[in-house]
C-alpha cells in the first residue's frame, strides 16, 4: 500500500521542475501586463499631444475663419450678448482664480499636537459590498499612530450582500476590543449607518472612512489636530489621492484631477475656513457640531423625496451654516479607489453633480446672512462661482450643441487649444510636488471630461431630485 501511494504521488504530484516553470510563466505574464498597460498608457499620451497639437496647427491656419466668426457674431444682437456674457464670464472666473491662488499660497496645515492634547476620537468605517477592501481599511487605521486608549473604531455592515461582513469579523479577530463591529438588519443606505455610529460614538471627535480607502499611519492625528488648535473648526476634509491608479488609464487621469481638486482648491478654501466639502473618503467632525445638525441632516429632503445622497456635503453644509470654519489637513493623506470603467465614473459625477446642485440652494439661503462671525466675502465667493458654473451649464451645453451643427471645426480646434492651454497649470502644479511623468495625464483627463463628460451638470441639473447612489453592485472598485 506504501508503494502504491509513493507510486500515486509520483504520478499526479507536480515536480519542482514544474512549479518553477509555472512561476516563471507567471512573472513573464505580470511583465507583459505590465508593458502593455504601459503600452496603452504611453499610446493615450500620446494621442492627447497629437490632438492638443493638431487643435493649435488648425486655429492658427483658420484664423480668417475665426475673425469671420467673431465679426458675425459682434454683428447680431445675439451674438454681441452672448460675447459680452462670455467675456465677463472670462473676467470673473479669472480674477476667482487668482484669488484662490493667493489663497493657496498662505495655506500652512497644522501640524500634529502631542499625544497628551489628542482628543478621544471615533472613526466610522460604513460599508456595503466591499469585500476584502473593509479588511484592508480597519487594519490601516488600527496601525494609525494614535494614542490607542483615545481611539474607538466602529465598523458598519449596510445590509451587504457579499462576504463584507466576514472580512469584519476577521478583522474583528485580528483586532479584538479595538474594533466593534455592526451589521444594519438591511441595506438602508451610507447616511444610515454613519447616522447609527454617529449615535453610539463616544469621542470628542467623529472621524468617516470610505471602507474602500487606506490611511497613512499619522493621518488620523494630523486630521484631528486642528480641533485642538482652532476652537472654530467644525470640520476638517482629508486629502484624498488614488489608491489603484496603476491599474487602468481613468484612475492615472483622475490622480491627477484629486491633487488639483485637494491640493489647490481646498487649501485655497481652507484658508478662508470654507472648505465645501469634506469628501467621505476621510474626515473628520466635532461632535457637538454633528449632534447639532444631526436630526436635520438624518431626515433631509430634497422635493419631498429622502436625501440619501452627498450626506458629506450635507453635513459640511450644515456646519458651515452653524458658523463653524471648516479646513482642510493636506497632511491627513488617505488613498481610495476609484472606478476603472466609465460606466462607473459617469454614475460616479452623477451622484457629485446632484449632490452639488441641491447643496447649493440650501447654501444659498444663508450664505448672504450674518451666519459667522469674521469676514464673510471668501465664502459668498466660493458660492458664487460654484453657482455660476451650474446656472450657465445648459446655456453653454445648447450654445456647444449649436456650434457643433454650424461651425464643428473652429469648435473642436478652438477647444483643443484651450485645454493645451488650461490644463498646463494643473499639470504644472503637479509635477512639482509629484512627478513629471504622470502630470501630462492633466491633459488627457481634459479632453475625456470634455469630450465624453461634459453632459454630467446638465442632467445632473435636471434629475436633481433623484436618488440612489447609481455605483451599487458595480464591480469596477474591487
Amino acid at each position: 500500500m506504501k508503494n502504491e501511494t509513493r507510486i500515486l504521488k509520483q504520478t499526479y504530484a507536480p515536480s519542482p521542475d514544474i512549479s518553477s516553470v509555472f512561476r516563471i510563466n507567471l512573472r513573464s505574464l505580470m511583465i507583459r501586463f505590465k508593458r502593455n498597460s504601459s503600452l496603452s498608457a504611453v499610446s493615450v499620451l500620446l494621442g492627447t499631444f497629437l490632438l492638443l497639437i493638431a487643435g493649435a496647427l488648425l486655429v492658427y491656419n483658420l484664423q480668417s475663419d475665426f475673425e469671420a466668426l467673431h465679426l458675425d457674431r459682434v454683428n447680431s444682437a445675439w451674438g454681441l450678448s452672448f460675447l459680452i456674457l462670455t467675456t465677463v464670464l472670462f473676467f470673473f472666473y479669472g480674477s476667482v482664480f487668482v484669488y484662490n491662488l493667493y489663497h493657496h499660497f498662505t495655506y500652512k496645515p497644522i501640524e500634529s499636537v502631542t499625544d497628551e492634547l489628542l482628543p478621544t476620537c471615533t472613526v466610522i468605517v460604513p460599508a456595503y459590498n466591499e469585500g476584502k477592501l473593509v479588511w484592508n481599511t480597519l487594519i490601516s487605521l488600527a496601525a494609525s499612530d494614535y494614542p490607542k486608549h483615545k481611539l474607538e473604531l466602529f465598523a458598519i455592515d449596510d445590509g451587504s450582500n457579499d462576504d463584507t461582513w466576514y472580512w469584519m469579523q476577521q478583522a474583528k479577530l485580528r483586532l479584538g476590543d479595538r474594533l466593534s463591529i455592526y451589521q444594519q438588519p438591511k441595506n438602508r443606505g451610507k447616511r444610515q449607518a454613519l447616522h447609527r455610529g454617529f449615535e453610539m460614538g463616544t469621542g470628542e471627535i467623529f472621524v468617516t472612512v470610505d471602507s474602500d480607502s487606506i490611511v497613512k499611519v499619522d493621518t488620523l492625528r494630523n486630521l484631528v489636530s486642528p480641533f485642538i488648535i482652532n476652537k472654530e473648526c467644525g470640520a476638517v476634509a482629508g486629502n484624498v489621492h488614488v489608491l489603484n491608479n496603476q491599474k487602468a488609464i481613468i484612475p492615472k487621469m483622475l490622480n491627477v484631477s484629486f491633487v488639483m481638486s485637494f491640493e489647490f482648491m481646498r487649501s485655497a478654501e481652507s484658508s478662508l475656513g470654507s472648505v465645501l466639502c469634506t469628501p467621505g473618503a476621510a474626515a473628520a467632525y466635532r461632535k457637538s457640531a454633528v449632534l447639532a445638525c444631526l436630526p436635520e441632516w438624518i431626515n433631509q429632503t430634497f422635493m419631498g423625496n429622502p436625501s440619501d445622497i452627498g450626506e458629506d456635503r450635507a453635513m459640511t453644509n450644515m456646519i458651515l451654516k452653524q458658523g463653524s470654519q471648516v479646513l482642510f489637513q493636506s497632511n491627513a493623506l488617505v488613498l481610495t479607489n476609484v472606478p476603472e470603467e466609465y460606466t462607473g465614473l459617469y454614475k460616479m459625477f452623477i451622484r457629485w453633480g446632484r449632490s452639488n446642485v441641491r447643496e447649493n440652494i440650501m447654501m444659498a439661503k444663508y450664505v448672504f446672512k450674518n451666519f459667522r462671525k469674521g469676514p464673510k466675502f471668501g465664502t459668498r465667493l466660493l458660492f458664487l462661482n460654484q453657482s455660476l458654473k451650474i446656472i450657465m451649464a445648459i446655456p453653454f451645453l445648447l450654445f456647444m450643441v449649436f456650434l457643433i451643427v454650424t461651425h464643428p471645426v473652429l469648435l473642436i480646434s478652438s477647444t483643443l487649444l484651450g485645454i493645451l492651454i488650461l490644463s498646463s497649470f494643473p499639470a504644472l502644479f503637479y509635477a512639482k510636488r509629484y512627478s513629471v511623468r504622470e502630470s501630462f495625464w492633466a491633459y488627457s483627463y481634459s479632453i475625456f471630461y470634455t469630450f465624453s463628460l461634459f453632459w454630467i451638470l446638465p442632467y445632473a441639473l435636471f434629475t436633481a431630485n433623484k436618488s440612489g447612489w447609481l455605483t451599487r453592485g458595480l464591480s469596477q472598485k474591487k
